[in-house]
């Protein structure tokens, strides 16, 4: 995958990659399964749920900048760290609402740090002409661990309506064990050179130097925008299943045909990239997404939708990772991990701000205005792009 790594780093990489989306999406339901057995109000699964959000936009440039000045691995390992240490203290000590908080705190903030460690080894090192394909294959781990957590949880829980909480924290400690040793399985050699090669040029300028940097607003911007129509697709197709008569079965299923398709968009992405150029392939994805999501909000056999939902997953997939090797190429070398960060707190601010906004919708026309909005969202980050140089 990345040639300077060779094969074995670039295993491990992309191990580690699926890890630490596999054991915070078994921690982050555990966590609300841990506050039911508590019988907390509702206002604090609320709270656990903001709580995750809270540190990496707090966090997102410092750690950008660390991993600019440590190095990747080294900034993986102490995210790899913070997980393990996070499901360990809430196995023993996730008896209370504040020490679920805490706990889900610290482990927004150890992912953070190892995804941000993780998209700048591949920025720094990939080959240029295997930038798309290098970021597509790690999407591709990271979504399948999206996967594995939860179907964890259901193999630990078996068919109780409440899974045995610790067995599940039981079963992350191990999983974080295993994320933290597989860091050090990645090559330190790229890293220490990339310092060496940095002490000496000295990138300069902060996050508002970066903005300046031409394409970098409009990559964030593109970025956030697909990845909060990903989350709106995610809470309101149950919702439009509901309107249209659909059992729970049959949206799931909608759900898993999308996310199969965004993983498999993933796979092809540098051959398609290579033929059609980045930027025309982004434009292909966007423009596949909105007319998707215009569609869907039209009534149609479930068959029909289906289809729909495929097509759907296929845009969205190839939009994020296309907008990290975009992001990457436009930054100074030197203030990739600095861009990067600051593109994922982007995303959760767009994961904020945009649903609030477009949920404001679904009040007057149900969960097809919601599609629709989401439609005309992502058909305007299309005109982001004009005057973007369509080659790479």
């Amino acid at each position: 995958m990345i040639g300077e790594l060779g094969r074995r780093s670039s295993i491990a990489l992309l191990i580690h990659s699926a890890l630490i989306q596999a054991v915070t999406f078994l921690v982050r339901p555990a966590t609300s399964y841990r506050a039911l057995e508590l019988d907390v109000p509702g206002f604090a699964l609320g709270l656990l749920a903001a709580s995750y959000a809270v540190f990496p936009l707090l966090l997102a440039l410092p750690i950008g900048g660390l991993v600019d000045r440590l190095g990747e691995r080294r900034l993986m390992a102490i995210g790899s760290a913070v997980v393990l240490g996070c499901s360990a203290f809430l196995l023993f000590f996730g008896t209370s609402v504040p020490a679920l908080v805490a706990g889900t705190a610290l482990l927004g903030a150890g992912q953070l740090a190892c995804v941000v460690g993780q998209q700048a080894v591949v920025a720094n090192n990939a080959e240029s002409a295997r930038l798309d394909s290098a970021f597509g294959y790690l999407t591709f781990a990271a979504s399948l661990g999206q996967a594995l957590g939860p179907l964890a949880i259901s193999l630990v829980g078996g068919a109780s309506v409440r899974p045995d909480t610790n067995a599940i924290f039981l079963l992350a400690t191990a999983m974080g064990l295993v994320l933290f040793v597989t860091t050090f399985v990645v090559s330190s050699k790229v890293s220490r050179r990339r310092r060496m090669s940095k002490g000496s040029a000295g990138a300069k300028g902060g996050a508002m130097a970066l903005l300046k940097t031409p394409g970098v607003v409009r990559a964030l911007a593109t970025s956030a925008t697909v990845l909060a129509v990903v989350d709106l697709t995610v809470v309101y197709l149950p919702a439009l299943g509901a309107e249209r008569g659909l059992s729970a079965a049959t949206v799931g299923l909608m759900l898993t045909v999308r996310a199969v398709l965004s993983m498999v968009s993933r796979l092809g992405l540098g051959s398609m990239s290579r033929k059609l150029g980045r930027m025309r392939l982004l434009v292909l994805s966007l423009a596949i997404s909105t007319v998707s999501l215009a569609v869907a909000a039209i009534p149609m056999p479930m068959w029909l939708l289906f289809v729909v939902m495929a097509f759907l997953g296929l845009g969205l997939g190839i939009g994020q990772p296309l907008t990290m090797s975009w992001l990457s190429a436009q930054a100074p070398e030197g203030q990739r991990g600095r861009a990067l960060a600051l593109r994922l707190a982007g995303n959760r601010v767009g994961q904020v701000v945009l649903p609030s906004a477009i949920g404001v919708v679904a009040v007057g026309l149900g969960a097809a205005g919601v599609f629709l909005a989401s439609a005309v969202a992502v058909g305007g980050t299309m005109l982001l792009l004009r005057g973007v140089r369509l080659d790479d």
